[in-house]
């Protein structure tokens, strides 16, 4: 039995230890080390699938929906995928000493914006054993500590992923403090994790909204947020030409990712009164034949009468199940005012063959991504080309949308003087 408040003490301790060696690291030596731990994970493939084993084997035991079995599986495909992130993220610029703005006062004065580490980030996270490496590869790179602390679902598949990096950083002469993986799965550590401000200067919580907003009551150190993704697709009155587009994007946006429990599918459809008679009985067949219920208002149901009566609930409801809600808008300004109103802020989308209206859209839609003419599975740090993501926020302070290793930065000014006195 540990001694909860001890135990997290030395985890905050020993991360802010850390947190100062990472600061002072060249680029050159955090991307030699994360190289090592991508080649560390592909040569553990066979030790990472076996701890994973046990993992799948206690939830499906526990009666783990299928869905979420299937995210926390690992395979050789996915720990390639892992190793793969981690040499991109190695390769990537460092953002940390990166000049924001600079320039000479009047007096002589040289003063800099220069992006710095934020210092110790406690992520919390469920299910997905690669968000293990995903986010302590951010991490690194961008000069921060990290104290992981995953589901129990995956902890064995956590465990044997958090030796890799921590044998590989050793190995690197750096701290191993620098990633640490909270061992125990004792939910009352958490409440003690969220208040060790002294420690910890970050909570980023990854997972379902009840997790998210128990670490937002209870955290006294600032919490990035990502509670829901009720994302939009709008198909506007401006769409000759691109109804097979329109068709594809639509089934893509609910269904590439199995059981659509992906926080950027789409929930909802907004289709305009002049394009609902053409296209929506084509896109909700389709999306029908995939197997996804259609809910619709009366609007949608004169068009698609096999559709189910929406309620005022449904425009909320982030449905992460192969269920979609269609709605029939007058115009653009009804879809943009529905979107603000009822969105969680993450993705939406609009497809059109008008730059006016995606440029009213883009402007109008108050959410991280906003995507024109493009599924919403694009919202994605991988796809974004951050080589990972941390997490998606749907805060406006201090990230916005897909984080990676720039988002995992703060900055500090910098002014150089000759004997300056004011």
């Amino acid at each position: 039995m540990i001694d909860i408040n001890t135990y997290v003490q030395e985890l905050g301790s020993n991360a802010r230890r850390a947190s100062r060696q990472l600061a002072e690291l060249t680029d050159s030596v955090k991307s030699a080390a994360l190289r090592r731990v991508a080649a560390a994970i592909r040569e553990k493939t066979a030790a990472l699938i076996e701890a994973n084993a046990a993992d799948i084997k206690a939830a499906t035991e526990a009666g783990l929906a299928g869905n979420l079995i299937e995210r926390l599986k690992l395979n050789d495909k996915r720990v390639t995928g892992m190793a793969d992130a981690v040499d991109q993220i190695a390769s990537q610029v460092d953002p940390v000493g990166q000049i924001i703005e600079g320039y000479v006062r009047p007096n002589g004065l040289r003063v800099q914006k220069v992006r710095v580490p934020i210092g110790v980030v406690l992520f919390i996270y469920e299910s997905r054993p690669n968000v293990t490496s995903d986010a302590a590869a951010l991490c690194l790179k961008s000069g921060n500590a990290i104290i992981l602390r995953g589901g129990k679902e995956a902890i064995h598949s956590n465990r044997a992923i958090a030796e890799i990096i921590a044998r590989s950083l050793a190995d690197s002469q750096i701290d191993p403090a620098a990633v640490q993986l909270v061992q125990s799965t004792d939910r009352t550590l958490l409440t003690h994790l969220v208040k060790l401000d002294q420690y910890i200067d970050l909570v980023i919580p990854r997972g379902g909204e009840g997790l998210i907003r128990t670490v937002t009551r209870e955290s006294t150190i600032p919490v990035l947020k990502h509670f829901t993704g009720n994302c939009h697709i709008y198909i506007d009155q401006y769409f000759a030409g691109m109804e097979e587009q329109i068709r594809k994007v639509c089934v893509n946006a609910k269904t590439s990712y199995p059981g659509g429990a992906v926080c950027n599918a789409v929930e909802h459809l907004l289709f305009h009164k002049d394009a609902a008679a053409a296209l929506l009985p084509l896109v909700c067949k389709d999306l029908a034949d995939k197997g996804v219920e259609i809910r619709g208002d009366g609007s949608a149901r004169k068009l698609y009468p096999a559709a189910i009566p929406t309620t005022d609930a449904d425009w909320g409801t982030e449905y992460l199940a192969m269920v979609v809600g269609i709605k029939v808008v007058d115009s653009l300004d009804q879809a943009v005012e529905h979107i603000n109103h009822y969105g969680s802020h993450h993705t939406d989308a609009i497809l059109t063959t008008s730059m006016q209206s995606a440029n009213k859209f883009v402007k109008g839609v108050d959410s991280g991504s906003v995507m024109v003419n493009a599924s919403t599975r694009f919202a994605d740090g991988g796809e974004y080309g951050l080589g990972a993501e941390v997490g998606i926020s749907t805060d406006k302070m201090h990230a916005r949308g897909p984080m990676g290793a720039t988002d995992l930065t703060t900055y500090k000014w910098i002014v150089t003087g000759e004997g300056h006195c004011r």
